[in-house]
């Protein structure tokens, strides 16, 4: 078995740790940029996992990409609708 199978499997393990992290502040706050961040490290896991599974080679040329950019688009609108809620404040 070599790193390069292993690496995967990692990756994938380390975006639904961190979204679990972030899903348990968001129970803690009800702050919704935690829900946010745990779904966008959802669907960033999600990435390797399709791409391993269909056995796509090169990752940034598979239309998966694009669910990659819908988690940083998820980001940044959390964050800028956390920021105008501060600012009303």
């Amino acid at each position: 078995m070599s790193l390069m199978s292993i690496a995967p499997g990692a990756i994938i393990m380390g975006h639904a740790v961190a979204a679990l992290f972030f899903l348990k502040f968001w129970r803690k706050t009800g702050d919704g940029l935690f829900l946010a961040f745990a779904a966008a490290f959802l669907l960033m896991g999600l990435v390797p996992l399709l791409t391993n599974a269909m056995a796509i080679p090169r990752e940034e040329q598979s239309p998966f990409y694009l669910i990659r950019l819908a988690a940083f688009l998820l980001i940044i609108g959390a964050v800028v609708a956390k920021s105008r809620a501060a600012s009303r404040d």
